[in-house]
Order: structure tokens, then sequence, then C-alpha cells
């Protein structure tokens, strides 16, 4: 039982290192010329390709279990895959990235607030105080001072993108268990990115792509190159760690220990771009860090009678269920 939560923590923490990757190899492909919703597309496209077999075979031929959920699948991918991606890049239009990014991350307290309106859960003290400590780290770590170009619009988008980060963390956490998290999450990008690539023949969004030689890393290489670590790295490993992560630790507290993916991708970036972390980053790292110490210490202390229900398989065997 002890070791359940850690290796809720272990995924969340995995999930959040993956996606931190994402930033780090789409950079190739964007100088390169493609936009960056081709990008994104290619990303989560290839990636459900990649995990349709296995998400069929976890099913076992239980496609009642499929159709019953197709409804919080289709919301999966329209909130957290389409819904987040496309508000962030709408904001990163009228916004500097970090700022589009810290308004992207209001989503763990709006997770917050519906797990008080909707399950009765209010956050107690250390839960608020994490989540102070928490947001002022990232504050820290995306090195805001001196950033005031708010552009009304522009923060539209961003509170939109936080509602799809906030979709993404409730919905993992509250689908039917004995759907597989492969499954899951194949069918989650599936529809972001056909909804993407329908948006993308409207016109409302740029779709270009060029295929030849990129910049990884500092050194030329295939586009295949950043395209497979796009979809493998920053797709499937992510979704399938972060969608196993919340079923064991709950949206709340995945949600703040996703929070460490902006500190990996400032780490990530200073190894492949040679983008070295300022003390005050560092600072914020720490604060993140203890952030997330308090709301777990807050889970911890939490009544059973009041804490959130842990969902239980129906087949211990499903290993990509992170069980």
């Amino acid at each position: 039982m002890h070791s359940r939560p850690a290796a809720g923590v272990g995924l969340a923490l995995l999930s959040a290192v993956t996606f931190a990757t994402s930033g780090t190899f789409a950079r190739s492909l964007i100088d390169a010329g493609w936009s960056a919703e081709s990008a994104v597309i290619a990303r989560v496209g290839v990636a459900a390709l990649v995990l349709a077999i296995p998400a069929l075979l976890s099913l076992r031929g239980r496609w009642h279990v499929l159709r019953s959920n197709a409804t919080a699948i289709g919301l999966f991918g329209l909130l957290g895959v389409a819904l987040a991606q496309v508000c962030f890049f709408n904001a990163v239009r009228y916004l500097p990235v970090g700022v589009a990014l810290l308004l992207e991350y209001l989503g763990i307290i709006l997770v917050v607030v519906w797990m008080w309106l909707r399950h009765g859960q209010p956050p107690r003290r250390l839960t608020v105080a994490g989540s102070v400590a928490a947001l002022a780290g990232l504050v820290f770590v995306l090195d805001l001072a001196g950033t005031a170009d708010f552009h009304p619009v522009g923060v539209l988008w961003g509170l939109g993108a936080a509602f799809g980060l906030a979709g993404y963390f409730v919905l993992a956490g509250r689908v039917d268990p004995g759907l597989p998290s492969v499954a899951m999450a194949s069918g989650g990008m599936a529809v972001g990115a056909a909804v993407l690539f329908l948006i993308g023949l409207t016109g409302l969004l740029p779709l270009h792509a060029t295929f030849g030689e990129v910049t990884f890393a500092g050194r030329p290489t295939s586009w295949l190159v950043p395209i497979a670590g796009l979809s493998l790295v920053a797709a499937v490993i992510a979704y399938l760690a972060g969608i196993a992560g919340t079923r064991i630790l709950g949206p709340r507290l995945s949600s703040f220990v996703g929070l460490t993916e902006v500190l990996f991708a400032v780490l990530i970036a200073w190894l492949f771009l040679n983008e070295l972390p300022t003390g005050w980053q560092l600072f914020g790292g720490v604060l993140i860090v203890a952030g997330v110490a308090l709301v777990r210490l807050d889970e911890l202390r939490r009544p059973p009678s009041t804490a959130t229900p842990e969902p239980v398989t129906p087949d211990p065997e499903l290993a990509l269920d992170g069980r």
C-alpha cells in the first residue's frame, strides 16, 4: 500500500520530465519552417497510431468498456489535448511565452476549486500554502520579472488553456478504472489530432511543414528525429505516465506534481540549448518542490471519509495502467 503513492509520484514526475522535452524537440521543427500547430498534430497523431494496437490488445475484446467511456475519451481529447494546446498557441500570439505558460498553469487552481465545488473538498491551509508557494515558484522559474505586456485577448486564450489543463487532470483521474490508460491516451490523442486538423482546414490555424534537414541540439539531423522525440517521448510516455499517475494520486496532487514540468523544461534547455538557469530560477524550483510537499502532506493528513476515493482496477494484469 505504501508503494502506491510512491509509484504515483514517480509516474507523475516521469510524465513531467517527458512533457518538458516537447519544447526542445519542437524548437528544431519550428525553426525549420513548421507551424506550431503542425508539430502538435504530428506529435499526438503519431502517438495515437503507435498506441492504437496496444490499446486494442489491452481492451481484450471488452468493447462495452470503450463504448461506455466514449464521451469521457472525447472530452479528454477535446479539453486535455486539443483545447489546451490550441489556446496556448493562440495565447503565445499575443503574450510572451512565459506569461502564456503561467496563465495555462492556473489550471491547477481550477482543479482545487473543482474538487471544492463538485466534491465538497475545500482546500485546507497546507493546500493553500502549497498553491501559493508553487505559483510563486513558477514566477521565478519562468523569470517573469519586468514583463508587463498583457493583451486582453491573449489573457483570454491563456485562461482557455488553463481550463483545458484542468480538464486533463480531472478527466484523467475520473475515468472508469476498467478503461486501460493506454486506450484512453490513444483515443484522446486521436480525437485531439483530428480536431486540430479540422480547425487547421478552416484556416483558423496555420498548417505548414518542411521535410528535410533540421538543427537539433546544435547539430544537423533529419526532421524525423524531433518528430520521433515529440511523438514517442513527449506524447506516448508522457501521457501514459501522466494518466496512470493521476489515477493513483488523484487529480489535485498530480496537478501540483505536474508543475515540475516547468522546472524540468528549464533544466533540459540548459543541457541541450546551453541556457544556464539563474539563481532566481533555482530558487523558484525550490518553491515548487516545497509546494508539492505541502500538498502531499495535506493529502496524507486528510481523514479517510473526505479523501479522494482511490479507484480500484478490476484487472491487475494491466501493467500499463500503472498498477
